[in-house]
């Protein structure tokens, strides 16, 4: 997380928070290479992980940086923090990306090859967070991905324009105005899940530019990201016991209801989606922010959790196209696919803390030693 290097208090359990959800987004994922459709997923609502991230951002963003402006802050200067946060591990995933890319013989799902200057576009389309529309040269795996390299850059993108949009508006409105805009937001979310924006009643929406993905993962992260900001605001600590085991249960059992309401009445998973983002994301992260790390264990697990979380992210999706590659082509079963599933894992959890300590931090050291006064 970006948090000020003054005297303010980092708050160590949301950094484990985002851990937790980190891992609940690979464990989706793995599960994908099994699904026949979105509602027999297991860790069937992963995707709402990310309105949970967004949440997040915009809370500790609000918390680190609303009274820098008082102090003379200018918005270059908050942009290029974001960018020396953020960049280099978009760098590597995309890397990453290429490299799995290639493995797999540089081909759509289909199997339709790849033209090597249309892989080398994508490449430098990644690496600077520009989006591929469907059916452009770009677009090299023919599903419709933003980022067909690194799937989950598609978030990174929207994050960075929630930070921009931080830089020249939400932060100079009032608490007043903001809520107001926060409920203007929630409402237009909650029209787009229940007016089934996704074709499917879910919100996991926003990794293609496709039919509305574009102005639908907007939606996402505009109430999300502001959410946040308004409660890091109107940030009131209460006590709370045992909050880091109680937000992490409640992650877990969040992302891993299954789709509700069937056939039948499907409207009820994307009102499912709704309650979630509106309320129970942003509840999660008062009570996370509400409790305190009271024994070396908590502490310890909170703090290596943090460390990985952006790490595991952002590299872990090249790995799932191998994966998902492998199980496809040879019909494998998921009573077969476990015990590699489960090296991936550890495997991602690995290399995220070796590129973490050994890449992300140096760089990142440098880079704000270099160029942030």
């Amino acid at each position: 997380m970006d948090y000020p290097t003054t005297a303010k208090p980092r708050y160590d359990l949301l950094d484990g928070l985002r851990g937790v959800a980190a891992l609940m987004v690979i464990l989706y994922h793995v599960g994908e290479g099994f699904a026949t459709s979105s509602r027999d997923q297991v860790i069937n609502h992963g995707y709402l992980a990310v309105d949970f991230f967004f949440v997040l951002s915009g809370f500790v963003i609000g918390y680190a940086y609303d009274g820098r402006w008082q102090r003379g802050m200018s918005t270059a200067n908050f942009i290029l923090r974001r960018i020396i946060r953020l960049q280099p591990m978009v760098v590597i995933g995309v890397l990453l990306g290429v490299l799995s890319f290639v493995i797999q013989g540089c081909e759509h799902w289909d199997h339709t090859p790849v033209s090597t200057p249309a892989v080398i576009l994508s490449l430098i389309c990644g690496l600077f967070l520009i989006p591929a529309l469907p059916g452009t040269a770009p677009e090299v795996r023919g599903n419709g991905e933003m980022f067909p390299l690194n799937g989950p850059s598609w978030s990174l993108f929207f994050e960075y324009i929630g930070s921009l949009f931080y830089a020249f508006f939400l932060h100079r409105l009032s608490t007043r105005a903001l809520t107001l805009f926060v409920v203007a937001s929630g409402i237009v979310l909650a029209a787009i899940a229940l007016g089934n924006g996704s074709g499917d009643f879910h919100l996991g929406v926003g990794w293609t530019a496709a039919n509305g993905g574009f102005w639908m993962g907007l939606a996402r992260m505009t109430f999300s990201f502001s959410a946040g900001l308004l409660l890091s605001r109107r940030f009131r600590p209460a006590r709370i016991r045992g909050a880091f085991w109680l937000c992490s249960a409640l992650i877990v059992a969040v992302l891993s209801v299954p789709f509700i309401g069937g056939e039948t009445c499907p409207i009820a998973n994307a009102g499912y989606d709704a309650l979630c983002t509106l309320l129970v994301f942003p509840l999660i992260v008062y009570l996370g922010a509400s409790g305190i790390t009271t024994d070396r264990w908590s502490q310890h697990t909170c703090s290596f959790l943090g460390a990985i979380s952006y790490p595991v992210y952002i590299i872990h999706y090249p790995f799932m196209y191998l994966f998902y590659a492998w199980v496809w082509n040879n019909n494998i079963t998921f009573s077969q696919a476990w015990p590699v599933a489960g090296g991936i894992i550890v495997t991602v959890i690995t290399l995220a803390w070796l590129l973490l300590r050994y890449y992300d931090e140096p760089v990142r050291r440098w880079l704000t030693a270099r160029f942030i006064k």
